[in-house]
């Protein structure tokens, strides 16, 4: 092992030393705080990767079901792969199922897709949520715990053992500033989200009125919209 190698191993056993240190110092309620913050980590993840605009409200769907509907090409094999090509897609197959119907029932169909997709897009969301109102709270558990053991370490041993002190008031601020260390960037992940899951849902909404409007010739494509793939 060449003594760069041999540093950085001595670097990263020193970090994994702090953590630990500083886990069991914070007390039990470290161990939730830490939890929350794995399960914020991977929502977080998976939310960037799935409320993606591209998958989720692509471009172009309205102009291609329009080329479709002018070429006599609105098939039910059309229809069925434009399901599975988005949530967009799935919205706007809802109603081209019903293309032969009224304006009313066509939008009603539209509308009761619309409000799945719109769950779906917000799924994880009420955890974070729950996880960036918690830990605060489990950090505050912490400091209430920390300074009754200071409070009882006074009460037993007076003063005079300082040691015992320090442990109680460390557990105090450490379990509060983990707590809040999560809390916050999980908050304002969570507001992003949600302003983002809104928007698309706006999106998809006006997409779905200019469809509508199209299909029963209220509305003429322009031909940048007719273009778009």
């Amino acid at each position: 092992m060449s003594k760069r190698q041999y540093d950085t191993q001595r670097v990263k056993q020193k970090d994994y030393s702090i953590v630990y240190e500083l886990m069991t110092a914070g007390g039990w309620l470290m161990l939730p705080i830490l939890l929350c913050s794995i399960v914020s980590l991977a929502i977080i993840a998976e939310r960037f990767w799935s409320l993606q605009r591209s998958k989720i409200c692509p471009n172009g769907l309205v102009g291609q079901i329009w080329r479709w509907s002018r070429n006599n090409e609105l098939d039910a094999g059309r229809i069925a792969s434009l399901r599975g090509n988005s949530p967009l897609g799935r919205i706007l197959a809802a109603g081209l199922t019903n293309i032969h119907h009224d304006r009313e029932v066509m939008k009603e169909s539209i509308e009761e897709t619309g409000r799945h997709v719109a769950a779906e897009l917000e799924r994880y969301l009420n955890t974070l949520g729950t996880i960036a109102s918690i830990t605060p709270l489990l950090g505050l558990l912490g400091t209430v715990i920390g300074m009754i053991k200071v409070f009882t370490a006074i009460t037993t041993v007076g003063v005079g053992n300082p040691g015992v002190l320090a442990g109680g008031i460390s557990e105090a601020l450490l379990t509060t500033a983990a707590g809040l260390s999560v809390a916050i960037p999980t908050l304002m992940f969570y507001r992003y989200f949600r302003g983002r899951v809104d928007q698309l849902v706006i999106d998809m909404e006006q997409e779905s009125l200019k469809l509508v409007a199209v299909i029963h010739g209220d509305r003429e494509m322009d031909s940048s919209e007719a273009r778009e793939q």
